[in-house]
């Protein structure tokens, strides 16, 4: 079972759509903060505070290159996640698979 403090910390990061589209963006490889920053018309401070908020979720880690910091995505937190939506994606669509069966046996009543 996923530990709930991985769990909290990667829902936490991905709570705000700049973090969001930052992922998104680092899905294609990895990016220096002014380019994370750029696409969200945002200070590379404020970029800066919410790449730290995913690189204390896991979700990206950082290189430094001379003056440059470049970040990358860490697929596992995610991965954990999903597991995790997992257990309760079958519970749900069986429950919602019985209600359809339920509703359409009224429907030809």
């Amino acid at each position: 079972m996923v530990e709930r403090t991985t769990l909290d910390e990667a829902y936490g990061a991905l709570a705000h759509h700049a973090r969001r589209r930052m992922l998104e963006h680092l899905r294609e490889g990895p990016a220096r903060v002014t380019e994370l920053a750029a696409p969200l018309d945002m200070s590379l401070a404020a970029a800066s505070k919410h790449i730290g908020q995913l690189e204390r979720a896991g979700l990206v880690g950082r290189e430094v290159r001379g003056r440059d910091h470049w970040i990358s995505l860490r697929p596992g937190p995610l991965e954990d996640a999903t597991q995790w939506l997992a257990l309760y994606r079958s519970f749900w669509s069986r429950r919602l698979d019985a209600l359809d069966a339920l509703l359409r046996g009224e429907a030809d009543a």
